[in-house]
Parts: structure tokens; C-alpha cells; sequence
């Protein structure tokens, strides 16, 4: 057999992706701050592209999104004519107003002129309650000033600055004393010595190493750390575990005392410095606004607080395009691609978005109306077949997306749960079917506590066919206890 070289000519089909294919499913999954961040970005890239600023419409003459038209609500502005007019990017400044023999701005309100100041001569005071509020004090501010006052010497004052550095949000101290003292070339006992008194501070209980020792600190303050009370705290294991035989046993009390005793420890602050400094309320906004409709529906949109518009300078390509050279026109003609590509795929999101979100609230319609017990087992396969898109598809529009409803804010794979089957043939969610046993276990009383079989025979009544094991598993995704923890629990409190 002749090995030589030869030419072959072969035609093959491939999906290739090109880069303008991956930009268009990257924006897909982008939540609206994600793509408003990205079409910044892009914004500075591009000179072809401006943002568009929404128009401003009285509420009367605002335009209904119905349901039944969902694709009717866009965020995008298309510049489809060459011709169409825009804002001239090298404007020059507000031409300046001509001031009167007053001092007085033509054609301006002082009140429009100076906003929320006030007027020019300060006889008024427009400023609101709330700009004289005081801003709360952080944890270090309120130790540091207690710190002063506590400790006259300048070395202990260095230790107890140091100390308050090294909290933790919880107020703990980990950093062990032989650490510090190296640190600030002092003895260990005087280390001690300063934390020791700290731990006073106000609120009692900081500085500690664990969360024993932080409960026995305030219980010494209350004068409540008995031999008792310091073993139960001895044997907390014991105590998260219920069981209530074994710690009476070893703390050699009756069960009132232990009841007492578990009062005790839940008036305590097992975080004294998480009180401080809360973490900054992060806000969400939607990326679908959901309301009622007149006619008795829902309307959707997309949020425009959050979605960006931009558009495409043609004014400014074409006072540009005519002095350019040869590499400016290549350049200018790269960027006009790419900016009508990004306006075509932010049109195609927002076609995409709405009609799956759309969809969804057709099949949920149930829920919305009546509450968690009427969700319905949904699959992306479904509303992927409905909506005439790919399964993926589905599941990258649903990503990182949330839907503000009158029952609250929602992300879309929330709406999406497994099923589970009914005794007469129907179907039930899965969802649905853990928060019904949250609520029989909410329920139920003291001389009663439902067993998973309980529960179990509970659900089967109301006709969802559910397995023991399936209980459990939902019982403890959810973080409830067991009958027999439930039980002790309930009969040491009541």
C-alpha cells in the first residue's frame, strides 16, 4: 500500500460559535444590574452607542402592558433611521441665563433654583427630621469610649485598643493571649487581666473565646452562675440535642429547675456584638414588575429602573464618516456592527424574557391568586415547548432573575419544582407539599406530635401520595426536628 500526500475536498455541518452568538446567551442570564453594568462597560467602548434616556409620559397616557401582549414591553430604543435625530455628543455647555437687576434667574423659581437649600437670604429651613438624626455609633466607637474611662494606665489603654481591633462581628476573641502579648512585647497575665475586665463592657459579654464562656459572662453579671447552671453550660452538646433525661442527671436537678434553666439561657445574648455595625440592607431590585391588569389579569414589564437603553448615534457616524481615512472608516464600521448587534440582543432578551416570564404566570396563575397550596409542578421542558425556545434557553432567561408579584419577590426557578403524585391521578408540587407539612408541624400541640407516619397519613388524606422517607427528607431540609426532639422540647417549655 503507496503512502503519499493527497487533497480532499469534504463538506461537514458544525455549530460554530462566534463570539457575537456567546455575547447574545451571556446577556440572556444577566440579571438587569449584571446587564446594565455590562452595557456601561460597553457604553464606554463604543462611541457609536449613548444611552437613551426613558421619555417621560403622564400616567394617564402610559401605555398597558397587557398579558396577553407581552411582547408589547421593551427597555430598548432603536435607531432605525439613519436620519433620526439624536443629542449631538460634542454639544457645548447650557448656555448661561441672563441675570435682572434683581439678581434673579429669568424664568426660575428660587425654590426650583436652590432645590432642598433654601433661599439665598437662609429665612427658611427646609431640611427634613431625618438630616438630624445621629448616625448610630459602631461597636468600636461605643468600646473605645468605655475604654477610656475604665483603664487610667496608657499600656493597658494599648492592650484594650488592640483587643477591640481583633473582635470578630460576633464579638468574639480568637486570637489567643500568648499572640497579643508577643505582639505588644507585655505579659500574658496582664493581657488577661485587661480582657478579663473588658468583658464587662457594655454589651456584657464581648471578648470571649467561645460561646460558653460568653453565656457564663452574663450569666455572672445577672448573678445567676450557679454549680448547676455552670454545668449545663458544661454540657451544651447535650442541650442542642434535647436531651433533657441525661442533663438533669448530670446537673442534679428536677425538670422545673432545667425548664428554668432553659429560660434562663434563651433571655441571653449569644452575639452581644453582632447588635453593632448590621450589615448594609443589600436591596434587590426585580427584573420583571408583575401587577394587576383592569381587566382582571396580570401585566408585565420589564423594570425600566433597572434596564438599560442605549441606542446608536447615526448623527454622530455621519458627521464623522466623511473626513475619515481608511482606518478610521474600518474602525467606525466595526463599532456600528457591534452596536447594532448589542441593540438586536438586548430587543431579543427583552422578546425572550417576557414571553417565558409570561408563560410562567399563565401556568401559575393559581398561586398568585391563592397562595403557595395552589403551585403546580412545572419543568423547563414545558414552558420551553410553549414558549417555541430550546430547554436551555429556559433555563438562562430564569437565571439570576426575579419577579416582583403581588405575593412578593420571586426568582423564576422558584416556580419551577418536581412533582409529586396523587392518589385520584392528579399532581401536586413539591413545594406546595413542604410547606403543608411545615404547617401541620406549626400546628400541632403538645399532647400531639405528629410522627412522620402521622404526617404521612395527614398528606394522604388530603389525596398526595407521599412516602415516609420523603417526609423526613423535606422535614429536615426545612430544619425541623424530629417528633421525639419536638416532643422533649415541647414538654420542658410548657
Amino acid at each position: 500500500m503507496a503512502i503519499a500526500p493527497r487533497l480532499e475536498i469534504r463538506q461537514t455541518t458544525a455549530l460554530v460559535m462566534t463570539p457575537q452568538l456567546r455575547q447574545a446567551i451571556q446577556l440572556l442570564q444577566y440579571s438587569n444590574l449584571e446587564l446594565a453594568a455590562f452595557v456601561a462597560e460597553e457604553l464606554e467602548r463604543n462611541p457609536l452607542l449613548e444611552r437613551a434616556e426613558p421619555p417621560e409620559i403622564e400616567p394617564e397616557h402610559a401605555p398597558a402592558d397587557a398579558f396577553g401582549d407581552k411582547e408589547s414591553s421593551y427597555a430598548v430604543d432603536l435607531a432605525t433611521s439613519a436620519h433620526e435625530q439624536h443629542p449631538s455628543l460634542d454639544a457645548g455647555a447650557r448656555r448661561d441665563l441672563p441675570l435682572t437687576e434683581n439678581d434673579e434667574w429669568e424664568g426660575e423659581d428660587a425654590g426650583a433654583r436652590f432645590g432642598l437649600g433654601g433661599r439665598t437670604d437662609f429665612s427658611e429651613d427646609q431640611r427634613g427630621p431625618e438630616e438630624f438624626l445621629e448616625s448610630p455609633r459602631s461597636l468600636y466607637e461605643h468600646l473605645a469610649e468605655q475604654l477610656r474611662l475604665e483603664f487610667a494606665d496608657p499600656q493597658d489603654r494599648l492592650i484594650g485598643a488592640h483587643l477591640i481591633a481583633l473582635l470578630d462581628t460576633a464579638g468574639r476573641l480568637t486570637t489567643p493571649s500568648e499572640t497579643i502579648a508577643a505582639t505588644l512585647g507585655t505579659e500574658v497575665e496582664r493581657v488577661e487581666a485587661v480582657r478579663l475586665r473588658m468583658q464587662r463592657f457594655d454589651p456584657v459579654g464581648l471578648f470571649c473565646r467561645d460561646l460558653r464562656e460568653c453565656l457564663a459572662v452574663q450569666l455572672a453579671e445577672r448573678n445567676r452562675l450557679d454549680p448547676a447552671m455552670a454545668t449545663l453550660l458544661d454540657n451544651l452538646e447535650l442541650l442542642a440535642r434535647h436531651e433533657h433525661r441525661q442533663l438533669m442527671a448530670v446537673c442534679q436537678v428536677d425538670a422545673d429547675d432545667l425548664r428554668e434553666m432553659i429560660v434562663e439561657l434563651r433571655t441571653l445574648d449569644p452575639k452581644p456584638g453582632a447588635g453593632f455595625d448590621p450589615a448594609p440592607l443589600v436591596l434587590r431590585q426585580a427584573d420583571i414588575l408583575m401587577r394587576h391588569a383592569a381587566n382582571g389579569g396580570f401585566e408585565l414589564e420589564l423594570n425600566p429602573e433597572t434596564l438599560p437603553r442605549v441606542l446608536v448615534n447615526h448623527a454622530f457616524l455621519a458627521r464623522l464618516a466623511p473626513q475619515a481615512n481608511q482606518e478610521v472608516r474600518l474602525f467606525l464600521n466595526e463599532r456600528l456592527a457591534a452596536a447594532n448587534w448589542l441593540v438586536r440582543s438586548l430587543e431579543q432578551r427583552a422578546h425572550t424574557i417576557l414571553k417565558v416570564a409570561g408563560e410562567i404566570v399563565a401556568r401559575q396563575e393559581a398561586f398568585f391568586r391563592l397562595g403557595v397550596s395552589q403551585l403546580r409542578p412545572l419543568t423547563l421542558r414545558e414552558v420551553a415547548g410553549a414558549v417555541g425556545v430550546h430547554e436551555s434557553t429556559v433555563s438562562r432567561v430564569t437565571a439570576n432573575k426575579t419577579m416582583a408579584t403581588p405575593r412578593g419577590i420571586f426568582e423564576l426557578k422558584y416556580f419551577f419544582t418536581p412533582a409529586i403524585g396523587g392518589l385520584a391521578g392528579q399532581i401536586h408540587s413539591a413545594e406546595a407539599v413542604r410547606q403543608r407539612i411545615r404547617a401541620l408541624v406549626e400546628a400541632e400541640r403538645p399532647d400531639a406530635i405528629l410522627s412522620d407516619d402521622a404526617i404521612v397519613a395527614a398528606l394522604r388524606q388530603e389525596g398526595v401520595d407521599i412516602a415516609r422517607r420523603t417526609v423526613a427528607k423535606y422535614r429536615e431540609a426545612m430544619g425541623i426536628q424530629s417528633s421525639a426532639q419536638r416532643r422533649r422540647l415541647k414538654a420542658l417549655l410548657d
